[in-house]
């Protein structure tokens, strides 16, 4: 027996594998790899405190901190407190600015843990648990490979209590949920702006060799920019193909996916809308203007980032609510139960 509204969002491949539904049960009753499964009753092998063979206890947790379930904003900018560009001086996907507000905010002693998500040479994505500052240093970069990040809160939740949590929009959203409904020791959420992600096989098995033509451990950096998206590599090579080209081949869940900001992050960092080498910040909540004000000194500020500036951003936004929109409200139909939807 598990939450039958989890089952639905399992069942019609719809699932993000934010990993929120494993942290927040309390049976452990679902484990998420690359994809959300229902762990077998009958194997009680799975279980390391006696769970009785119908594992689910009817808490109906996981379907509160769900982010298929609850749904999405029509207009993700609502909630947006200020708008501006930022750089550090730390070498990051562009201008280092999550890397660096983690980093500060762990030595200043802000907050105890990070959970975020390293890479190694072929594009293979790990949980990372960062207490310190120098921890942050194996999580820069943007990684375009998915990993289940708030599956591993299970730990932070035991040891420490002001934890900070930075992921993608489905990530975030989860995170939220979890905050709202189950745990306040999440004190920050920093969200990065994200179109799509894809499986690390298709990554290294597809896109990288047969589109891109390269071998995956020759390339050092991944980024979508200007219609394209590009490989760096070893030997300081350009390369890049259409979007249209890879976007195919993005896991099924972020073709129903209706949030492109990080709607439900305290900060949102991107790199749209700023020139090269500069990040899109925003600050969505009191929460989020209270760590930002920590260490903004120590941060270059543009108040101002000229146009196309945060147009840019919303055009984007707009792209991916109308590419993906349709696909969700489509899956909505099918679901026994009419909580979710786009408000």
């Amino acid at each position: 027996m598990v939450h039958p509204k989890i089952l639905e969002v399992i069942e019609y491949d719809v699932c993000t594998a934010c990993g929120a539904c494993a942290s927040a049960c309390p049976a452990g009753a679902i484990v998420v790899n690359k994809r959300a499964e229902v762990r077998d009753p009958d194997n009680l092998e799975l279980y390391e405190k006696g769970a009785t063979l119908n594992v689910c206890e009817g808490c109906f947790t996981c379907g509160r901190v769900c982010p298929v379930i609850d749904g999405y904003y029509d207009d993700e900018f609502a909630n947006v407190k200020s708008f501006f560009g930022a750089k550090s001086a730390i070498v990051g996907q562009d201008g280092g600015v999550t890397s660096h507000i983690l980093k500060e905010l762990l030595r200043k002693g802000e907050i105890d843990c990070v959970v975020g998500i390293s890479r190694n040479g072929v594009w293979e994505t790990e949980l990372v648990l960062m207490t310190k500052p120098e921890d942050v240093d194996k999580t820069t970069g943007t990684k375009y490979t998915y990993d289940s990040v708030l599956a591993a809160l299970k730990e932070p939740f035991e040891k420490y209590d002001r934890i900070a949590v930075v992921g993608v929009p489905c990530q975030v959203h989860g995170a939220r949920l979890i905050s709202e409904n189950v745990n306040d020791k999440i004190v920050l959420i920093v969200g990065l702006l994200c179109m799509e992600s894809f499986y690390h096989e298709t990554m290294r098995e597809k896109i990288v060799p047969e589109i891109m033509k390269l071998n995956v451990e020759d390339v050092v950096k991944m980024d979508f920019g200007k219609g394209k998206f590009w490989n760096y590599t070893k030997d300081g090579q350009e390369h890049s193909v259409k979007i249209a080209e890879v976007a195919p081949y993005a896991r099924n869940p972020c073709h129903h996916c209706c949030d492109y900001t990080s709607v439900f992050a305290d900060i949102s960092v991107g790199s749209v809308g700023t020139p090269d080498g500069w990040n899109c910040v925003f600050i969505r909540t009191e929460a989020g203007r209270k760590y930002f004000d920590k260490v903004k000194d120590t941060l270059e500020i543009m108040e101002n980032p000229a146009p196309p500036g945060l147009d840019l951003v919303k055009k984007l936004a707009k792209m991916k609510h109308d590419n993906n929109s349709g696909h969700y409200l489509e899956v909505c139909e099918k679901f026994s139960f009419d909580e979710c939807g786009i408000r």
